[in-house]
């Protein structure tokens, strides 16, 4: 194993459907609760304006980003950031697609601004006031390694917290049979070199090989680590909800995992 990059979880964020929030998210993993019903996600840090005609994709990024932020207590106007995603927005790509192939003077000009795949990181960075360095990471099936390896090594680098957001949709017509994405799912990280105020601790090794998904045994957790590339987070995610002290892998690019030794603060 190579040499460990070690990171800490000073803030977590997450929305899935059935779960609106991290500590939802906890209740249910952790304690048994039943998923919930979940509507649009709220991302609240958005002003109401641009949160009416934000597409699915920069609300996701929003919620989980807004909630990491929120617990780690730091500002997000100071935090550079990485926003991860495999697909970008699907729906809008699909309508994209289908105006300019049949009426392509008809294309809407902001459907066509919300297409770009940093759209999210725009509104975040505009919403927040944030003039750090922002990225948008498109890892295709290893989008949320990649985007955390990014993170974790940006962090260390740089001696400075670092927003992760990762985020899917569910996919519509020609391209969501290609991806076989079926739901949205969005979790984010504020990872920090220090152990100051964390959460939990994070060793992060590149090591060969791609691994499959396990089955938890948790029907929901399952069906939701399968709904789209970000949600491969889910075995991470339960982890963290649980506390335990663990290893292990998420693919972060093609046959390369990353390891991960999971622990908390003494």
């Amino acid at each position: 194993m190579s040499a460990a990059l070690t990171v800490w979880v000073q803030g977590i964020g997450l929305w899935a459907p059935g779960a609106a929030d991290w500590h939802a998210f906890g209740d249910i993993v952790a304690r048994g609760a039943e998923p919930s019903a979940t509507t649009r996600p709220p991302a609240e840090i958005l002003p109401p304006n641009e949160r009416r005609r934000a597409p699915e994709s920069v609300l996701l990024a929003a919620t989980a980003a807004g909630q990491a932020v929120r617990m780690s207590g730091l500002d997000a106007a100071t935090l550079p950031c990485v926003f991860s995603s495999a697909h970008g927005d699907q729906a809008i790509t699909d309508y994209m697609c289908e105006t300019l192939a049949s009426a392509p003077r008809e294309l809407s000009p902001t459907k066509f601004h919300n297409s770009v795949h940093n759209a999210p990181a725009g509104y975040w960075t505009i919403a927040t006031h944030c003039h750090a360095s922002s990225s948008a990471v498109s890892g295709g099936e290893y989008a949320f390694g990649a985007g955390l390896l990014e993170a974790a090594t940006l962090a260390v680098a740089d001696d400075h917290p670092v927003l992760l957001a990762c985020y899917d949709i569910a996919g519509t017509g020609p391209l969501g049979s290609m991806t076989s994405t079926t739901g949205a799912f969005a979790l984010a990280f504020v990872l920090s070199p220090h152990a100051h105020g964390a959460a939990a601790r994070m060793d992060l090794s590149p090591e060969p090989c791609n691994t499959g998904a396990e089955a938890s045994g948790h029907a929901w957790l399952d069906a939701l680590a399968a709904s789209n590339p970000s949600a491969r987070a889910v075995p991470l995610m339960a982890a963290l909800a649980k506390t335990h002290a663990t290893a292990l892998r998420v693919p972060a690019a093609h046959e390369l995992d990353l390891h991960i030794d999971l622990g908390y603060p003494t």
